[in-house]
């Protein structure tokens, strides 16, 4: 059974950082995409950034230059680096894989920052 754990979120001031990490078990062969998505009370979630099995990576405007993501493929791993945190920022950011096509959703974790 494919697994995934989020975890790195917290409360942090505006202009701060996180790194975010999800961590894929269960899966026997490579991940397709690897994404990190949001969602901020009473809105819809949203793409931060994903990354593909080739490395090729897109972002959201909104993060563009603020926001790196990473994969791990030995470690089953995504990362998501994100730098000079703004307040609209804040929100539940969610992993998501496509493996052998079958969408998978972590649990999601809670980045909170304050102005």
């Amino acid at each position: 059974q494919v697994q995934l754990v989020e975890s790195g979120g917290g409360l942090v001031q505006a202009g701060g950082s996180l790194r975010l990490t999800c961590a894929v078990s269960g899966n026997r062969f490579s991940i397709d995409t690897m994404a990190w998505y949001r969602q901020a009370p009473g809105q819809q979630r949203e793409l931060v950034a994903s990354i593909g099995s080739g490395d090729g990576t897109n972002y959201a405007d909104a993060v563009k230059g603020r926001c790196t993501i990473s994969r791990d493929n030995a470690e089953n791993t995504v990362y998501l680096r994100m730098n000079s945190l703004k307040p609209e920022d804040t929100a539940n950011y969610y992993c998501k894989i496509v493996y052998r096509s079958v969408v998978y959703w972590g649990q999601g974790t809670q980045v909170t920052v304050s102005s």
